[in-house]
């Protein structure tokens, strides 16, 4: 990429500034399909026509609950020509999360694949009470076959995605550094996620550093995409390698054995992964040096156990894993290890910042201080890529930030001299789901909806590679605990990997008695929840 490529303020700048330079060069692979910087600029122009006819104008919000498909991109880029803003919205969410995230973000449009991996995301949507959805007009379909909508959804107008692409395109303007742009939902101690909303101008700026620091500035280099674009982390990935100038080799489901061929008959050079998708990699190819073309391998471990084998494993076969960290409040992809250090210190999460600008400092939950180089606390962060604040609540908003304008992660860490840091977990309950940080709350809110429930408390515990979910359920007054009614319950209403494995019915809570209030021992309830899983996973004789 030309050194010379101003830093953007806006989304329409920096693609804009980069078709300028690569008009010509592929931007997107999907499925064998080829599509230009000058295509995914103009495709963008004409869903941007397609979306202002339909109503959507500044400061408008639209939920893409997409698949990793171009469409996703392209449409978030038209979102932001427009001054709109694009909600991230999981395709494993089901109808109370759909619900929840619609309605609070007052989305004024929902973009959706009915047929993909044959989910019935229809089905899904008539489970939502149309009226809770107020702001919520038109329903846009999307398609591979093109195929045309002939009917209503919730009461609202469908549209058909390959209609919008119809559209002359739409050159005007207005984005502007301070238009909103994104809004991705966290999980913290509430029962509903928050909303975390970004501007243009520190998006913008983010992707640029992330692009230079990830090494995509130079000439000849492709990313594989093998995770969604509803996370900071996919969204961050996949904007990263368009700012850049790469080729973005996009998967819209992982499929191991579709990876490794893509990786070699491409000579793909930079990939993100998780722990459990860098081991199927290497059980897909298990010759020695599987990829000589991977320069740069993005690692989180997010299943839940140790990583220490599958490291050594991936650096003996000559694969340089990376740990990151990010956030959806700071953005993903936002400092990386050094790759100089040994293998263990080098896939931890933490790393070398970004942006320069960025100061890192942990702090001492106890006593308040900040502590020195080497001393764990919890981690604060001040960077221009940080959030504006959570959507409609100001109080969340103000109690994430310190009076010097920090953000307080909630993770525990450690800084270390030379100006990089270490992330080593999370504190509180927040539990790390399919790569996506879940709130025990959010689930306990949602089974205790169902009218058998009185309340309900919900832990994790490990098992093996993975993390098993025990709910504790104190049945409401006359009834009996049916598993598989609240199962069914749970699968119908949230994501599948939020679902409980084991619903355990109790009389009372363990709890703690103070003169503040009786405190729940999820201790103690953890570790109940352990001896019900290894009961369970024994075999009897």
């Amino acid at each position: 990429m030309d050194q010379t490529l101003p830093r953007p303020e806006t989304i329409t700048d920096m693609v804009e500034n980069i078709t300028r330079q690569k008009g010509d060069k592929t931007a997107i692979v999907y499925l064998g399909q080829h599509i230009t910087f000058n295509e995914l600029l103009e495709r963008s122009q004409r869903i941007a026509e397609g979306l202002r006819r339909l109503g959507i104008g500044e400061g408008d919000r639209v939920s893409l609950w997409l698949p990793a498909v171009p469409a996703w991109l392209i449409t978030y880029i038209a979102l932001c020509r427009l001054g709109a803003v694009a909600v991230a919205t999981n395709t494993k969410f089901r109808s109370s999360e759909v619900q929840d995230i619609v309605s609070r973000s007052q989305a004024k449009a929902i973009i959706m694949w009915p047929g993909f991996k044959h989910i019935d995301f229809e089905g899904i949507l008539s489970d939502i009470d149309p009226t809770a959805l107020t702001a919520l007009q038109t329903v846009i379909l999307y398609s591979e076959d093109k195929t045309e909508p002939a009917h209503h959804i919730l009461g609202r107008n469908t549209a058909s995605y390959h209609a919008l692409e119809q559209s002359p395109p739409y050159t005007a303007n207005h984005a502007s550094p301070e238009s909103g742009c994104n809004v991705f939902t966290t999980s913290g101690t509430t029962k509903a996620p928050k909303l975390v909303y970004h501007k243009q101008s520190a998006t913008a700026g983010h992707l640029y550093d992330i692009s230079r620091a990830f090494g995509l500035d130079q000439p000849g280099k492709s990313v594989l995409h093998m995770i969604p674009f509803c996370g900071v982390w996919g969204f961050d990935q996949g904007m990263m390698t368009l700012a850049s100038g790469s080729t973005l080799y996009i998967m819209p489901f992982f499929d191991p054995a579709e990876a490794v061929r893509l990786i070699q008959a491409h000579q793909i050079t930079h990939t993100s992964a998780s722990d459990e998708a860098v081991r199927c990699l290497m059980e897909v190819n298990d010759t020695p040096i599987p990829f000589p073309s991977l320069e740069f391998v993005g690692f989180a471990a997010v299943g839940g156990g140790s990583s220490q084998d599958l490291v050594l494993e991936a650096t003996r076969r000559e694969i340089t894993l990376r740990g990151l960290y990010g956030s959806s409040e700071l953005g993903a992809l936002f400092s990386l290890q050094s790759e100089a250090l040994p293998p263990q210190d080098r896939t931890q999460g933490g790393g070398i910042c970004v942006n320069p600008e960025t100061q890192v400092r942990a702090r001492d939950t106890q006593s308040g201080n900040i502590l020195p180089h080497g001393e764990r606390g919890e981690i604060e962060i001040k960077t221009p890529s940080r959030m504006v604040g959570y959507l409609n609540n100001p109080e969340a908003t103000q109690a994430a930030f310190t009076e010097d304008g920090f953000f307080k992660t909630g993770d525990l860490g450690y800084t270390r001299d030379d100006g990089s840091w270490v992330f080593l977990s999370r504190f509180g309950d927040a539990i790390r789901l399919s790569g996506f940080l879940v709130s025990p709350a959010e689930i306990e809110g949602y089974i205790e909806t169902h009218p058998a429930v009185s309340e309900a408390q919900v832990v994790g515990v490990q098992q093996a590679r993975k993390i098993w979910l025990c709910a504790f359920i104190i049945p409401a007054d006359g009834t009996e605990l049916d598993r598989q009614s609240l199962r069914q319950y749970c699968e119908k209403g949230m994501a599948k990997y939020k679902v409980p494995q084991h619903f355990e019915p109790i009389d009372a809570f363990p709890v703690t008695l103070s003169a503040n209030g009786n405190k729940i021992q999820r201790a103690k309830l953890r570790n109940m929840a352990e001896s019900i899983m290894h009961r369970s996973l024994t075999p009897t004789t």
